[in-house]
Formats: structure tokens, sequence, C-alpha cells
């Protein structure tokens, strides 16, 4: 018997790698992963994560993680601690730390370089009048040179010193690189390296007052750590050539190369850390992890496992298209690894009692049963019945339609793990609801009796009402109710805010294994759903559950009648 090597999906990041590491451009590979601290990851970010950790794994590099913390304004230790914690739960440890704030004395030194050689020089015209100087790019018309653009070197030198020992206001200077204003790219029209900040830094304090613009510090910081593969997002594809031009005009320590792919978008959800921040900030949501989001922390909080994302984004490959993958394809991973490991229980959402009249008062009958029908190795669970039980509201219809196979006036429907039972009576409250329902059990019908094989349509859940243990669940559900909520100009994306992506039922009865359970503890509720304990909310004697998954993709019909919609 032989055994075979599996296949690695290629694409063309990886066939880059290849080729370097074979013509003897690389030994080994650095990568980084290089996120700003001024907000929580996404889903997004997870793509990224997967594919530089993941490449550096399989090649035997290293991969640091940089914090580009170059704007005190919005950045703090809280964020950097989030995203720390968000990749190791993602299943990834960096090789080296890093913080683009380390680099603030070798940035400055490279930015004087620039100024001495005559390929920077200090601006004094404002961020707007900047921006008109620029000009039209998009119709490759020229931009207008500065009036400081010639500004004598000593001069800049001089100012340039005095903007990073604090002597002027913030937007007084600041400092740009001279390159081509007639370039039809916009980025090389004598782009700012350099804005005055009076701010104190996280890391470095009052020490700085001016801080680098990211176009400046990316690449210099790849080069001072060595990094071989600068692997960023498609949308710097059109940075490329400043990061080059930077790195070509400085005494460069290393030569990166940055390599750009396609971001990962999902549809019904919004993934700019700016929307992201308006929703938290307006209380459209409980926080940065708010179940619904789809940043990790939100994810993980759900109940999404690691596992399940590193499989989905392994799946989806590597492009140079952007595109927006539905919801449900990651959801689909997420049920799929949860169904394999999930624990099985049940649990009554909307109950409703039943009272088993030929079944002894006071007395409880355990039964036992799977843990995982398909996982003999997770052992049994004991099941509590009693003469009381709840079953779900939904599960029994008065006059039910043709192919209703539920509980119904003098029919039959077995309880899972247990027997099968027969309505026969309904009581009403003065409103004509239901409030109780009367059935008779057949005592040989439960496993082991000779009636144990006889054949009913249905099969329902249920748990002992006095057993049962009362738990609040939340229905997550998509946030939005379109699947492109920033597709509409013409309207806020809030509007779009689905008021159903959260329900929350107070009273779902769980067996009491659940109810013990502890924040991360993930189950499948048998015929509903999977749902996990939540990992903020749920605490001893008052747990919280969140749904994770539906048992089925209840959006792929949705889904299905927009796409005709649209036709």
């Amino acid at each position: 018997m032989s055994s075979e090597t599996p296949v690695v999906p290629t694409n063309f990041i990886r066939n880059i790698i290849i080729d370097d590491l074979e013509s003897g451009k690389h030994d080994q590979i650095m990568t980084r992963f290089p996120p700003e601290p001024n907000g929580h990851l996404h889903i997004g970010h997870a793509k990224s994560i997967c594919l530089n950790f993941g490449l550096a794994d399989e090649f035997g590099g290293t991969t640091n993680l940089r914090f580009d913390d170059t704007n005190p304004l919005k950045e703090n230790e809280d964020f950097m601690n989030a995203i720390m914690d968000d990749v190791r739960w993602l299943g990834f440890e960096w090789d080296n730390l890093f913080h683009a704030s380390d680099y603030f004395e070798d940035l400055y030194g490279y930015a004087v370089h620039l100024i001495k050689t005559g390929k920077a020089y200090v601006e004094e015209l404002s961020a707007d009048e900047i921006l008109e100087f620029r000009g039209d790019w998009m119709n490759n018309e020229p931009g207008r040179e500065s009036p400081w653009r010639d500004r004598p070197v000593g001069e800049s030198l001089d100012l340039f010193e005095r903007m990073k020992n604090g002597e002027f206001e913030d937007g007084k200077y600041v400092l740009r690189a001279k390159i081509d204003m007639a370039s039809p790219d916009r980025f090389m029209r004598d782009p700012v390296m350099y804005r005055i900040r009076n701010a104190s830094h996280h890391r470095t304090g009052d020490t700085w007052h001016i801080y680098p613009m990211y176009d400046w510090a990316h690449g210099i910081s790849d080069a001072i750590e060595g990094i071989t593969h600068s692997i960023c997002t498609l949308e710097f594809e059109e940075h490329r050539p400043l990061y080059e031009w930077f790195l070509d005009n400085i005494p460069s320590p290393g030569d990166p190369r940055q390599i750009e792919f396609a971001r990962g978008n999902l549809d019904y959800t919004v993934m700019s850390k700016r929307r992201l921040r308006e929703l938290v900030e307006d209380g459209h949501v409980l926080g940065w992890d708010d179940p619904r989001l789809p940043t990790l922390a939100g994810l993980r909080r759900r109940g999404f496992t690691p596992e399940s994302i590193r499989a989905f984004w392994k799946d989806m490959g590597v492009s140079k298209s952007n595109s927006i993958i539905s919801m449900g394809v990651l959801e689909n991973y997420v049920r799929n690894d949860l169904n394999a490991r999930a624990p099985r229980t049940m649990a009554v959402l909307d109950p409703v009692k039943v009272v088993l009249t030929n079944f002894p008062e006071g007395e409880t009958e355990w039964l036992e049963a799977a843990v995982h029908p398909q996982n003999e190795e997770m052992g049994t669970r004991k099941v509590a019945m009693t003469r009381e039980i709840w079953i779900e509201r939904g599960d029994f219809m008065e006059e039910p339609p043709r192919k209703f196979f539920r509980m119904r006036p003098g029919g039959e429907v077995r309880l899972r793990n247990a027997f099968i039972v027969k309505c026969t009576a309904v009581i009403k409250d003065d409103a004509g609801e239901v409030v109780e329902l009367h059935c008779e059990f057949d005592p040989d019908s439960r496993t082991g009796m000779p009636g144990a094989s006889r054949k009913v349509k249905g099969t329902i859940h249920w748990v002992s009402a006095e057993h049962g243990v009362p738990v609040e669940v939340r229905l997550c559900d998509r946030l939005f109710t379109v699947p492109n909520p920033l597709g509409d100009k013409e309207r806020d994306f809030r509007e779009f805010i689905n008021e159903h992506s959260m329900d929350i039922q107070a009273n779902v009865i769980v067996e009491p294994a659940v109810a013990e359970g502890g924040p991360g503890d993930f189950y499948q509720f048998e015929r509903t759903g999977y749902f996990c304990h939540d990992n903020v909310d749920s605490k001893p004697g008052r747990p919280v559950l969140n749904r994770i998954v539906t048992m089925r993709d209840s959006w792929a019909r949705i889904e299905k009648e927009l796409a005709q919609k649209g036709k």
C-alpha cells in the first residue's frame, strides 16, 4: 500500500515564492501581518493572516506581527491586545512582534536623506490646496508644482527638525516627496510623507510631534525587518510604484517585494473599519464583539470556530479579482465543522406544555441518548422523562395541512430518544391560545420493547418540565437585510439594519447539562441549530446562549428570490 503526498492548492503568490527560492533570490522567506491598532480585526483580515502565516509555515519561513501605529489619534493598547488575541485564537503565533513606532528614528533619518538629496521638501500649502494642486489625474491632466517645491535644502532640513521638536501647530507644515506632478499615478504626485500631530503616542509618549504616513512607513518597515514578500490586499496595487520609489531612493536595508491579492468580502455585512466603528459608537450593536458583526471577536463570541474559518479561506483560494462571497458559504463551513464535533442535546425554544396522562405522577425515568449519533466515542447522556414535558409550539397544529407529520389531535408522534405518544386533548385559555396538550404514551414503543420498531411519520424533540432549565437564547442572524448595504449611494447603510438580526428568547428550556456549560461550549440543539454560551454575558446561574447557525441555510431561498427579482 502506497501513501500519496496531499496536493497543496497553488496560487500566483505561492508560485512567486517557489520561483524566488529556486532561483536563489532568497534562502528563506519572511512575511508579515501589519494591522493598524485602531479597531478590531474582521473576517477579511483573517484571509490575510491565514495567507501570510500559512505561506511562511509551508516554506519554513517566519512571520512578523507588526503594528502600524503611526496615527496616535486613533490607536491604543486595547486594540493591540485585541488583535493579538484574535491572531492567536485563529491558530497562529508570530515569530517576532514589532511596531512601526520602533522605527521612528530610522524613518526620520531616511526622510532627512531624501531632503539632502533634493527628493523631499517641507510644504506650506494646506491639505485642500495640496489636493487642488495635484490636478485631475483621472483625465491625465498634470498637477501644479507647489511654490515651496524648490525650497532650499537647508531650509527644509531646519523646518523639518523644528517640526519634529514640536515648534508648530498641527497642519502648519508637511514633508512631501519630490517626484513628478505630471505623473499619471496620483500617488506619485509629490505625496505627503510626514504630518504634524501634537498628540501623545501610546508607546512613544510625547517624544514625537511628527508622524509618518502609511506609504512612507510601510515599505521601509518591511525593509528594516528583512521582509521578503510584502503581501497586501488589492487596493495597495496602485501604491506599489511609490513603495518601490521610496526604497530605490534611500540606502535601503532590505529588498522586499510587494504582492497584492483580492481581499475577502462577504454579503449582508460591512467590513470597513470606519463603518464598523460607526455601528459601535452609534449604539447599533453591543460593541466590537457583537455576535452579529464580522469582527473576529464577534464571530468568536457567536461561536464560529477558528478551524472553520481557516478551512473557508483555504478553499476560497487567492486571486487578483475582487468578489463578494455569500455568507451562507462561510456558515456551511461552520455548520460542517460543528456537525462533526458538537454534542447533541434537546432544547425547546418556544415551549408549550404536554401532560402524559398515563405516566406515573412524581416519577422520573432516565433514558439513554447518544451524545453524538455518528461518534460512539463521545458516549451517551441521561435524559429525564417525566409526566410533564415541554415541546415546541410549532410542533403542534390543531388543523394541520397535508404532510404535517408532527403532533395533531388524535395523531401519533415519536418523542426523540423515548416513545410514541398520541394527542388526546387540547387545553386553551380564554383567548383561544393553546396552553397545554394531553397525550398518552405507548410503553411498548420505547427502546428495547416489542413495539420499538413501530413506525410513525413524525419525530419531535422535548425537554422534561421538571428537570429542564430556562436559559436566554439570542437568535443571531444577518445584520443587514440586503446583500450590499453600501450599494445604494442615495441611502445610509444603517437604514438596512435587520431589526431581527438578534431576537432574544428569554425562556428557552434546555437539558441541565447545557445550563451547566460555560463560555465557549457549543452544542447542536437537535432539529434547531448550533448554539454556544456567550463568552461575555453567560454566567453561572444565568446562562445566555447564541445561535451560531441554523441546521440549514435558510437564506439560500431568500437569495434565490432576490436573484430572480433582479433578472
